[in-house]
């Protein structure tokens, strides 16, 4: 089984967990802009943010035979706070690097007048830089703020095939199949959606334009329910053509439209990035 995940936040994982991603089938993933856990007060965290994103932790990543690229943006629970939103005028130096493959995380948490503002903005942003957008509906009000988030998406002039909208639920798979934009889903171990409950709107719902991730936040999350889910996948009858199209073939295709994929097979990096390494002390023998 290859896997090709679309949405893991691994600033938050440890070198542990690229490990047990490679050994099960791991071999690229995105990493969305989001929170760290606590308010930022300064642009210039998420300077040094953004830094890490295209620079250590793709180089981290290699460490581990691992390809990783990433979304850059403001997100949606940081676009509320007036220290933050100045960073949208900075967005534009980030959305050109290479790695880069969506704007994203965008979207709503809250459906403030604040977030509305940065949500268009952001839609704009990704016209103006032929980048498709990762969308996150927000956990509560969740069928309010996904049918909110189609309509800013067509107003905005980006086609919905060039966009994800995340964190979907049996409640909101059907508006978003209905929008023309993809459908993606975060399998957690106790919150949002599990393994059977996804094979479950695949039966329903078929495989097309259908992305699945493991999310891995800061919170109780595991980054290896990509891989459970495409077993999940096997045991209730899928074919290994399902899996890899669910877990591979999708993501490549949608994050493909950025022109700006790396699949080539990683040469394990050994040295150091910016003078850091992940090693530590002597190699044992």
């Amino acid at each position: 089984m290859r896997v090709f995940d679309p949405h893991i936040h691994m600033s938050s994982r440890t070198t542990a967990d690229y490990r047990a991603m490679r050994e099960a089938g791991v071999r690229a993933l995105v990493e969305p802009a989001f929170w760290t856990g606590q308010p930022r007060t300064t642009v210039g965290s998420f300077v040094d943010y953004f830094a890490s994103l295209v620079g250590w932790e793709p180089f981290r990543a290699s460490r581990f035979g691992i390809r990783h690229h990433c979304t850059i943006a403001l997100n949606p629970k940081e676009a509320n706070d007036p220290r933050c939103t100045p960073v949208l005028e900075i967005l534009p130096r980030y959305l050109e690097k290479d790695g880069v493959v969506a704007v994203g995380e965008i979207g709503y948490d809250s459906m403030t007048p604040e977030e509305d503002e940065a949500f268009s903005a952001q839609l704009a942003l990704a016209i103006d830089h032929d980048l498709p957008a990762l969308v996150h509906t927000p956990h509560r009000d969740k069928a309010a703020g996904t049918a909110r988030s189609i309509a800013v998406i067509g107003e905005s002039g980006l086609a919905p095939e060039r966009v994800v909208l995340d964190h979907l639920n049996e409640v909101t798979v059907r508006m978003a199949k209905d929008s023309g934009c993809w459908m993606g889903f975060s399998i957690y171990p106790d919150t949002k959606m599990d393994e059977g409950r996804m094979v479950a709107v695949l039966r329903e719902y078929g495989t097309e334009k259908v992305l699945v991730n493991s999310a891995a936040d800061w919170g109780e999350s595991d980054p290896l329910t990509t891989v459970r889910t495409g077993e999940a996948m096997l045991a209730a009858g899928f074919t290994a053509d399902d899996v890899d199209r669910v877990l591979w073939r999708n993501p490549v295709e949608f994050y493909g439209q950025s022109k700006r994929l790396d699949l080539s097979e990683v040469d394990i990096e050994t040295g150091e990035y910016a003078g850091n390494s992940v090693l530590r002390g002597e190699r044992k023998e």
